[in-house]
């Protein structure tokens, strides 16, 4: 099989890199700029306060301080931002305002009068070709949503997971500055590199893997664990080594999605409020191990998370969050032994369980399900 591998997003990558805005936009010939927020300390650095004092730029900051955003958030987010008609978006912060700033940028020039209309934009894939750029800074370093080009909306009334997905929809830069990430809690720190390690190990085994995606792979998966240690430990350099691999990540899984990991993680993401870099996990030394078999450079993956085996993973994972005092059982998130086998129908997700390399079936969810329970 024959994969191509193709990413437009322009990065810049460093401590510093966030200097490099003003110049980002005054490229992209933007005048208003709307920059969505997660927390009001973004708008007091000097990058935004100089954008504000700056006679280039009309700067409107907006906060959205949602996780997991849903059909309503969103639509309410569209309704409150769309008279301002910018001409570049920012998203500055975790996984949910890339999905927020890319979710806008793909509205725009709709008109929706409901979350109902918005719903029914997304299921018929209404979206008008994108015309407004996006910039993603992550805050967090884990989602790598700031190099892909789909947007994640929950719709808990509905029990779905929901995607705005649009081939021009990718940010025309994305700026990894490690300093932004400095203030995470170490539970989030920790959740959020479990996560970017999930997207290269699952990119190493996506149907969609090629070459260049499995070697930005390898480089994320080597530098997340031979880090981990020193961000459970507070090492401000592990920081650094967190983001340039949650963007490297980003770079791999943009080609090839992810797998049964995200797969099976959203329901219970969505049922039982477990942080998502944690439901992802406690799926990934279970579904290595059913992948095991059919992963391309097996070897060179285990050689790149450190171990011998894919049945010590695992174990690894459950001592990280241990470090992080993050509970690792489904068990201590409310789930009860009883429900596992109506959830494993509900973990089927297209678009992730059918890029696995091995089959999902209702009966092989329920026995993972039941080793992480």
């Amino acid at each position: 099989m024959v994969n191509a591998y193709c990413n437009p997003v322009r990065c810049y990558v460093g401590a510093g890199s966030l200097e490099m805005l003003p110049e980002i936009l005054s490229s992209l010939h933007a005048r208003k700029v709307l920059a969505l927020i997660w927390s009001p300390e973004i708008s007091a650095l000097p990058v935004f306060r100089g954008l504000d004092e700056d006679g280039r730029f009309s700067l409107s900051c907006v906060l959205f301080a949602c996780s997991n955003p849903t059909v309503e958030q969103i639509f309410e987010l569209y309704a409150k931002t769309k008279q301002f008609e910018p001409d570049v978006v920012i998203g500055v912060g975790g996984g949910t305002i890339m999905d927020a700033a890319k979710s806008l940028c793909a509205l725009r020039g709709l008109e929706l009068k409901s979350a109902g209309d918005l719903r029914d934009a997304i299921e018929k894939k209404r979206f008008c070709r994108v015309k407004t750029p996006w910039i993603g800074i992550p805050t967090t370093a884990g989602t790598g949503s700031e190099v892909t080009r789909w947007a994640t909306v929950w719709d808990p009334s509905l029990s779905k997971k929901r995607s705005i997905d649009c081939e021009d929809n990718y940010a025309r830069a994305a700026i990894a500055d490690p300093r932004l990430t400095a203030k995470l809690p170490l539970p989030l720190a920790v959740s959020s590199a479990l996560d970017a390690l999930c997207h290269a190990v699952e990119s190493c085994w996506a149907k969609a893997s090629n070459p260049v995606s499995r070697a930005l792979a390898l480089s994320a998966v080597r530098k997340i664990t031979g880090n981990m240690e020193a961000l459970t430990s507070g090492d401000p350099k592990a920081r650094e080594a967190m983001s340039e691999a949650s963007l490297t990540a980003g770079l791999a899984f943009s080609s090839t999605r992810t797998t049964a990991c995200h797969s099976i993680s959203y329901p219970l993401t969505m049922r039982y409020h477990i942080p998502h870099g944690v439901a992802v996990s406690l799926l990934l030394g279970p579904v290595c191990e059913l992948n095991y078999e059919l992963i391309p450079e097996r070897a060179a993956l285990l050689d790149a998370l450190g171990m011998q085996t894919p049945e010590e993973i695992s174990a690894w994972t459950g001592r990280m969050l241990a470090r992080a005092g993050t509970p690792a059982r489904l068990r201590d998130y409310g789930a009860r032994q009883e429900d596992l086998e109506a959830l494993a129908p509900l973990c089927i997700t297209k678009g992730r369980a059918d890029n696995n390399p091995a089959a999902l079936t209702d009966a092989g969810i329920l026995q993972i399900l039941r080793k992480i329970y």
